[in-house]
């Protein structure tokens, strides 16, 4: 056998080995950064459904291929996929990034694996146990509106989402508004568990990155159940950027009052110093 033949038959070896190894940790790690934010496993309901003992509900081919493409599966007018649908207040399950076909069975087979378990540790975070404070709803809009920059840098709400009655030029247009998120996605528990690690296809390379912080994360909620409530927020910092705008406003047209009628002025008033009219 020639080196290089040695060579390759060990490279191939270290392939394989590798490529056990991170099949046996994937899907456990994938199902934190990319499931958990909506599902748990044997903590009821987020915004999509408890996964404990799914498998128990329906087949495994018919999961894999869910999970795959969820809107094809409801465009198909699959009963089943319609009760969900309906059970999450019509909000869609997102295509998962990097998700294929092998992954998807990785993830159901640890999914049985965890059911199994007396508690799984995914069976929700107790984040949202405490109660919301009004320190929270002030320190929520001004962390949503980016006053207040997010501990780790990332981007502040209002930069791609709307809110009623928020944001100087009416916040960004990327996803969705946002002003009756809380009731849609399921309220605070499932808003909590979202914003502690978004999974969509937009938000996730972000935050993945820059990830909300925890101690971030209920403020927020507080923000956002209140704007769905309907209630106002009131606040000294808002009443603050409202005058600094009106006095930059009051100077723009000032500056351009003067670019307009400043030259007319000094046209008469030339001829009168210098006795040139008669």
């Amino acid at each position: 056998m020639t080196n290089f033949s040695i060579l390759r038959n060990f490279t191939l070896i270290g392939i394989i080995f590798i490529s056990n190894s991170f099949m046996q940790d994937a899907p456990e790690e994938y199902f934190e950064k990319n499931c958990f934010s909506c599902h748990t496993i044997g903590g009821g309901r987020l915004t999509g459904p408890d996964l404990k003992d799914v498998e128990q509900r329906k087949d495994a081919v018919w999961l894999e291929k869910f999970i795959l493409n969820p809107q094809a599966v409801i465009n198909s007018g699959d009963t089943y996929a319609s009760k969900l649908l309906k059970d999450a207040r019509g909000v869609v399950m997102p295509k998962v990034s990097n998700l294929n076909a092998s992954m998807t069975r990785a993830l159901l087979k640890f999914i049985k694996e965890e059911s199994g378990k007396e508690k799984s540790r995914f069976a929700g975070s107790t984040l949202a146990d405490r109660p919301l404070t009004e320190e929270d709803l002030q320190i929520g809009a001004t962390l949503f509106m980016g006053t207040t920059r997010l501990k780790n840098r990332g981007p502040s709400c209002i930069s791609c989402h709307e809110i009623a009655g928020e944001g100087f030029l009416g916040g960004g247009l990327l996803g969705p508004d946002l002003t009756e998120a809380y009731g849609r996605l399921g309220g605070k528990t499932a808003i909590a568990a979202w914003l502690s690690n978004p999974s969509s296809e937009t938000m996730s390379p972000i935050y993945k990155k820059h990830p909300i912080d925890e101690d971030e994360v209920l403020p927020l909620v507080a923000f956002l159940k209140n704007k769905a409530e309907g209630k106002e927020i009131v606040s000294d910092a808002h009443d603050f950027n409202f005058m600094i705008f009106g006095f930059i406003g009051l100077a723009i047209c000032l500056v351009l009052f003067d670019l307009a009628w400043g030259n007319r002025l000094r046209a008469v008033r030339k001829p009168l110093v210098k006795g040139e009219l008669s």
